[in-house]
């Protein structure tokens, strides 16, 4: 009797040590979306981020903000949230800063290509919402590493975010600092509230290139 063949394991996948992406910011925030107190020329500040392990966080929900991204959400300035990211990079935490365009009135669209490694596979990358008083748009630690292996392609939903450091009511309010400063969190109020909930004001999706 022959003998009763074997499952060969399946191999566990293992990513490339380097991948390209692109990412590609669709912003949908306008006057048909949001419709109250909308700005006269909405738009989005320069992207900023990097990538890096899961040792190091530049934001995330319920935590108070970096001065990098105070002044990013606030003014939509890329320092000194970039000089936060090279202070990782040097403690061997991050790889890169990344830095993209912004885009000039909303909707429209920009894209950012980058190189990302299997050490280094999240992605951190924001944009100020502007003009606004300290809200913003992007993700925290995103792997681009599932199940074993990069991604090829995936969608973000852009919430607003209000890094808590500004109290300002609406897009045109004067500077207001918030003291104590309070931890980041979505925003569920304002004028950009529509209904009963807040809908996203763009998408990031990230595709692989190779």
């Amino acid at each position: 009797m022959a003998p009763t063949p074997q499952a060969v394991p399946s191999a566990t996948p293992n990513p490339a040590a380097t991948a390209r992406y692109r990412v590609t910011f669709d912003a949908s925030w306008s006057a048909a979306s949001h419709p109250t107190d909308i700005p006269r020329n909405p738009h989005f500040s320069r992207l900023i981020g990097g990538t890096h392990k899961s040792t190091v966080k530049f934001w995330e929900s319920g935590v108070l903000a970096s001065e990098g991204i105070r002044l990013m959400a606030e003014q939509g300035r890329t320092t000194p949230l970039d000089t936060e990211i090279e202070a990782a990079i040097a403690a061997g935490q991050a790889q890169r800063v990344l830095v993209g365009d912004g885009i000039d009135r909303s909707p429209d669209r920009v894209v950012l290509d980058f190189e990302v490694s299997r050490d280094f596979s999240l992605v951190t990358l924001v944009s100020m919402l502007a003009p606004s008083p300290d809200w913003f748009v992007g993700v925290s630690g995103l792997n681009l590493i599932e199940n074993g292996d990069w991604v090829g392609e995936k969608v973000v939903v852009l919430p607003p975010w209000d890094a808590g450091t500004d109290s300002g009511a609406t897009f045109g309010s004067a500077d207001l600092r918030t003291s104590p400063a309070e931890p980041i969190h979505l925003i569920g109020t304002g004028p950009l509230l529509v209904g009963a909930s807040v809908p996203p004001v763009g998408t990031f999706t990230f595709r692989r290139l190779n």
